[in-house]
């Protein structure tokens, strides 16, 4: 196993092409269209072909965020992605649906009988189904609006102590034994994301009327159910999402409010307010596990080696093709993110490190995602690595708790590793709740489309109520927490993911599970389920990994049990 990842060589494209407009690339597109297929060879050398493409076009785009969520202040950066989704992307798409329906119909389709291709046409023919050509210009539009959420939010900033900071920087005053200074540094950001709640709800709004407008288009009651298709979501329904609700609430929630009880009296506080959650009792000083980017990927790469050295080659492999920009400052976009770029293999991570403990857990879980890139870019078409979310998240949370074994690169003091490993594990556990609100909430808003601020707001309280501990104080709180859904990305760019990380949290745990029995069978597991990329369907992935797909309340409980009792060993 090598993380010398190598471009896919071109055949079908000249190897100095690269896309400025339409005119340039629709001749090859046509080219594809026109072709005829004879013979079962014939069709798998223009599968190879569409593929090559389809990676070429992928990746332009892909650049083309990348570049902006970096500079979110560059106007020609914004231009070029917006141009990119405004005049090429709504063009491609009659000529893919096109292609789509030219592969289902082609008599020697039925040939190709591996998995692989069986899983592939599954897709395919989902894509077919959903096509709609007065959703075109809709979709682009949704694709240039989602990323407003991304310019408002890297413009926002605080000033502590007379120094400005991002939103994300800021939070690591939270971590600081000083109550006082944690409060003031809370409501500081949340009225500073109060000052722009208007325009993240007329944001919002526009993208929820868009996004049902496509649902009623390709004949759907709503976006939600439209979503599910689109999503690829064929193993589970929207029933299994409220049995995960009701399972965190019955058997996660519990373990949640003993474990901020126990931080209560830590802390020696009466109560626990939500500015008490990161903090530490007084005369211990805040983790500290690196002090800039560089240090951040040093350290990451050397406890990646120590797991297996392909990991941390994976990453050596990207600081030299420099796809990584980790460092939190004005006028980035906010969040982290790993971008698989599918012609030359190596991805591209995405962060805003403060240089807290929260910044290594998304180095790591970036990580996780960029060893998926790597394994599945020998894949033989563009359509074989696009793995299903729920099994891409497998890789990234596995990734968090294999590697908490080594991070004493991260703290050399056994009592500092200690903390960071239990303030993992409570984070493992803590975030299902976020999980099944920010989930829940979706389902309730995709719905209800006519909604009016009020209700969303109300709906949103009452589902937050739902999910948060008796443990904590939130009293005086509610023109923050009305607001707070305002917070998650994912609401504005990429609607109903977030169920995937509470089923992704599943498989990460059983695979920690297999890794505190054999290190190196576990490991073997993890890499064999990511190197099939989305050549099978999610229940045989979660199989090659050694797992079940499982969201029944009793497998929850007995996954929670299981980190309850881990915790407790620490």
């Amino acid at each position: 196993m090598t993380a010398d990842i190598q471009p896919i060589p071109r055949h079908f494209l000249p190897a100095d092409f690269s896309i400025t407009d339409w005119n340039a690339l629709e001749p090859y597109f046509k080219e594809l269209l026109e072709r005829p297929l004879n013979s079962l060879q014939e069709l798998e050398q223009w599968l190879k072909d569409l593929s090559e493409l389809e990676a070429v076009v992928s990746e332009e785009a892909c650049w083309r965020q990348i570049k902006m969520t970096c500079d979110t202040e560059n106007p020609q950066l914004a231009e070029s992605f917006n141009y990119f989704m405004m005049e090429i992307q709504p063009k491609m798409q009659p000529y893919s649906d096109q292609l789509n329906r030219k592969l289902i119909n082609c008599s020697f389709t039925k040939e190709l009988k591996d998995p692989a291709h069986v899983t592939y046409l599954r897709n395919v023919k989902k894509n077919i189904d959903l096509f709609r050509e007065e959703n075109i210009p809709l979709h682009s539009e949704l694709a240039v609006e989602a990323q407003q959420f991304g310019v408002i939010s890297g413009k926002m900033t605080v000033t502590v102590r007379g120094n400005e900071y991002t939103l994300q920087q800021a939070a690591k005053f939270l971590e600081d034994p000083d109550r006082n200074l944690r409060e003031e540094v809370y409501r500081k950001i949340a009225e500073r994301r109060l000052a722009d709640k208007d325009a993240l709800n007329a944001l919002y709004d526009s993208l929820l009327k868009k996004r049902h407008q496509v649902a009623l288009n390709a004949g759907y009651d709503n976006y939600r159910d439209y979503r599910f298709v689109e999503l690829a979501r064929f193993d589970y329904t929207k029933e299994h999402c409220f049995q995960f609700h009701e399972a965190v609430k019955q058997h996660v929630l519990p373990i949640v409010d003993e474990i901020y009880k126990k931080k209560r009296a830590k802390l020696g506080v009466d109560t626990l307010r939500p500015w008490d959650v990161d903090a530490e009792p007084a005369g211990v000083t805040p983790l500290k596990p690196f002090t800039s980017g560089k240090e951040l990927l040093e350290k990451t790469i050397s406890c990646f080696n120590k797991l297996n050295p392909f990991f941390g080659d994976c990453l050596k492999k990207m600081d030299e093709l420099k796809r990584l920009d980790l460092e939190s400052r004005k006028g980035k976009a906010p969040g982290g993110y790993n971008c698989p770029l599918a012609e030359t293999g190596a991805p591209f991570i995405f962060m805003n490190a403060a240089g807290t403990l929260n910044d290594v857990v998304t180095m790591v879980h970036e990580g996780g995602h960029a060893v998926h890139s790597f394994l599945s870019h020998s894949l033989p078409l563009t359509g074989f690595k696009e793995y299903p979310t729920e099994f891409a998240e497998v890789a990234s949370m596995s990734m968090e708790l294999f590697s908490m074994s080594e991070w004493n690169v991260f703290f050399d003091k056994e009592e500092e590793l200690k903390r960071a490993m239990e303030q993992q594990l409570e984070r493992v556990i803590t975030v299902f709740p976020w999980i099944a609100t920010i989930d829940k909430f979706q389902h309730w808003v995709y719905e209800n489309p006519q909604h009016t601020h009020e209700e969303r707001m109300q709906q949103w309280v009452r589902i937050l109520d739902e999910f948060t501990p008796e443990s904590l104080d939130v009293s005086g709180l509610e023109s923050y927490r009305q607001y707070s859904w305002q917070r998650q990305l994912h609401l504005f760019e990429v609607p109903f993911y977030y169920i995937e990380y509470g089923i992704a949290q599943l498989g990460a745990i059983g695979l920690w599970q297999q890794f505190k029995k054999d290190k190196q069978l576990a490991l073997q597991n993890y890499i064999q389920g990511l190197s099939l990329g989305g050549t099978r369907p999610l229940p045989q992935l979660f199989e090659a990994a050694g797992l079940k797909f499982d969201l029944s309340p009793a497998y929850i409980k007995e996954l929670m049990n299981f980190v309850k009792a881990e915790m407790e060993s620490l």
